[in-house]
C-alpha cells in the first residue's frame, strides 16, 4: 500500500505535535498544512519539508491528493472544515472535543455516513498504555464488569489562563467522559454536576460530576485547574475502577521522571507525546498509526468510536446544564 497522504488544519501547540508524530511515520506523507498564522505555518512547512501551505482551509480541502484531514483547530471551529472535508471525499480526524455543540457533533457523524468516509475522534487516552490496560482488564474479566468508577484530571493554574476560553467540561472532563463511556460500555442516563469558580467569573476551575449509566454503573469525574505552577507537575491525574472481580487504579503525579534544577522541580509526562532524535513515542503516535492503518486498509475503526464521542458531547451539555441549574439532568 502507498503512503497515506495527510493534510493538517490547525498548527498550534497540539497540532504541531501531530505534525511531529506524522513526520516519524514511514507510512505517512504530510502534503499540506493550514493555519491562520501564515508565518507559523510556513516555518513548520520548511522545518518538516511539507510542500504546500495554506491560510484558508477551503483552499487546502480543494486538493484531490489528500486522504486524511487532521483537524486541530480551536474547539469551536471543527464543524465547518470537518464537513467540508468529508463532502470532498476525505477521511477526517477531529481533535477533542469534537465540538462544543451536540448538533454539530451529530452533523459530522451524518456527513461521514453520507459520504461513506471515516471520522475519528481524537480521544488518544484509549491508546495510553495504562488506560488501555484497564480496558483490557475489564474485557478479559480480570477486574470484570465495572460498578464504580472515579476519574481525576488536574492541571495548573497557568494553563487555565489559556483554556478558560471554554467550559472545563469540554477541555478537561471530555477525556474522562470518553473513558467512562468506553469502560462502562453503556450510555449515561443521569447527570448531576457541581463546581466552583475560584479564579474566574465565567467557567468553573473546579468541576465534579456524578454519572449513572443505563447498565447501573456509577461514575464520579473530577476536573480542576488548581495545581500550583510551582509544583512542577503538568498532569495530576488519577483513576480507580472497581469491578466485580477486582480493582484497577493509578495516579501519575508522583510516578514520572523528576527533574530538579535551579528553577525548581519539573515532572514531565512522556506517555502522551515525546519527540526524540527524529522519532516520536507515545499515545499520540499510536493513535495516528491506528487511524492511518484504517485509512490505508479501508477497514472501519472499531477501537475508536465517533458515536461514543457524540454521546460524550450530549453528556457534556447535560453537565453544563446541571452545573448552571443545580438540578439533576435525565438523558
Amino acid at each position: 500500500m502507498g503512503k497515506v497522504k495527510v493534510g493538517i488544519i490547525g498548527l498550534g501547540s497540539w497540532g504541531s505535535c501531530h505534525l511531529e508524530a506524522y513526520a516519524t511515520m514511514p507510512q505517512v506523507e504530510v502534503v499540506a498544512l493550514c493555519d491562520m498564522n501564515g508565518e507559523r505555518v510556513r516555518s513548520l512547512a520548511e522545518r518538516f519539508g511539507v510542500p504546500h501551505v495554506y491560510t484558508d482551509s477551503a483552499e487546502m480541502l480543494a486538493r484531490d491528493d489528500i486522504q486524511l484531514v487532521n483537524i486541530a483547530t480551536f474547539e469551536n471551529n471543527h464543524f465547518e472544515p470537518a464537513v467540508r472535508a468529508l463532502d470532498s471525499g476525505k477521511h477526517v480526524l477531529v481533535e477533542k472535543p469534537v465540538s462544543t455543540k451536540l448538533s454539530e457533533a451529530e452533523g459530522m457523524k451524518e456527513a461521514a455516513e453520507r459520504n461513506g468516509k471515516f471520522i475519528f475522534p481524537g480521544h488518544l487516552l484509549r491508546f495510553e498504555p495504562r488506560y488501555a490496560e484497564i480496558y483490557q482488564a475489564i474485557q478479559s474479566e480480570r477486574i470484570g464488569t465495572p460498578h464504580s468508577m472515579f476519574f481525576k484530571r488536574g492541571r495548573t493554574k497557568a494553563m487555565f489562563t489559556t483554556y478558560k476560553r471554554i467550559h472545563t467540561v469540554y477541555e478537561l472532563t471530555v477525556h474522562d467522559l470518553d473513558l467512562a463511556i468506553w469502560y462502562a460500555g453503556s450510555r449515561v442516563t443521569k447527570v448531576k454536576s457541581y463546581g466552583k469558580k475560584v479564579n474566574d467569573t465565567t467557567v468553573p476551575d473546579i468541576l465534579w460530576t456524578s454519572l449513572e449509566f443505563a447498565n447501573g454503573v456509577i461514575a464520579t469525574l473530577h476536573s480542576n485547574w488548581m495545581t500550583p505552577d510551582e509544583a512542577g507537575i503538568v498532569m495530576n491525574d488519577a483513576v480507580e475502577i472497581i469491578g466485580t472481580n477486582g480493582t484497577a487504579q493509578f495516579e501519575n503525579s508522583g510516578s514520572n521522571l523528576q527533574l530538579w534544577d535551579a528553577t525548581g522541580r519539573k515532572s514531565p509526562d512522556y506517555f502522551i507525546h515525546q519527540a526524540f532524535q527524529a522519532s516520536s513515542t507515545g499515545a499520540l503516535r499510536d493513535q495516528l498509526s491506528y487511524i492511518c492503518n484504517c485509512v490505508a486498509s479501508g477497514n472501519a475503526p472499531t477501537y475508536t468510536s465517533f458515536a461514543d464521542a457524540v454521546h460524550g458531547i450530549e453528556v457534556a451539555e447535560a453537565i453544563v446544564k446541571s452545573f448552571e441549574s443545580g438540578q439533576e439532568i435525565l438523558l
